[in-house]
């Protein structure tokens, strides 16, 4: 029989354990400031300039995922992302990786929140995979490189898309079955 209690303490020392990594870059900042004042400011403003860069992707994401969740079901994507999409939902995350643009960090959010709707763990991981190939360099790296050398890249970067999207299946469904 569980209780209340017992449900609840896990959660809680969640709770606490979500802060060790904020707090001990506070404590790291905080100690080094008294070695070198000059190079610690120097890093938190670092720090400041990168959040800055961060704040318009995640604010982008954030909009992302309340249209997502305003005028998308779990049946839509689990009918064009989920495990038994086909090869529609194999060309449609190909073809949304290809033309994703934008750095990754501002996709994650949005990945997360299909992910909770029903999008398969394949979908993702071959969405992600796909960014490599980017059609608006295909130019330049023919330029620089040639149709042959551009063409066969290319292939190989989708069809290894594909293999990373399957062992990461593979990889996932073994520890759950193992769980």
């Amino acid at each position: 029989m569980k209780t209340i209690g017992h449900d609840a303490k896990p959660a809680a020392n969640r709770k606490h354990w979500q802060w060790l990594f904020p707090a001990s870059v506070i404590v790291v900042y905080v100690s080094i400031y008294f070695v070198a004042p000059d190079r610690t400011i120097n890093a938190l403003m670092a720090s400041g300039n990168v959040l800055k860069q961060m704040a318009l992707p995640l604010l982008l994401a954030f909009v992302m995922m309340v249209v997502l969740n305003l005028f998308i079901t779990p049946a839509h994507v689990s009918r064009f992302l989920g495990s038994r999409a086909g090869i529609k939902g194999v060309l449609l995350s190909s073809v949304a990786g290809i033309l994703s643009m934008g750095p990754v960090y501002a996709w994650l959010p949005f990945l997360a929140a299909i992910r909770e709707k029903g999008a398969s763990d394949f979908h993702l991981a071959n969405f992600l995979a796909s960014r490599a190939v980017k059609p608006v360099l295909l130019p330049l790296m023919i330029g620089y490189f040639g149709w042959r050398f551009s063409l066969i890249f290319t292939v190989l970067n989708m069809v290894g898309a594909l293999l990373v999207a399957s062992a990461v299946i593979y990889v996932c469904d073994g520890q759950r079955k193992s769980s």
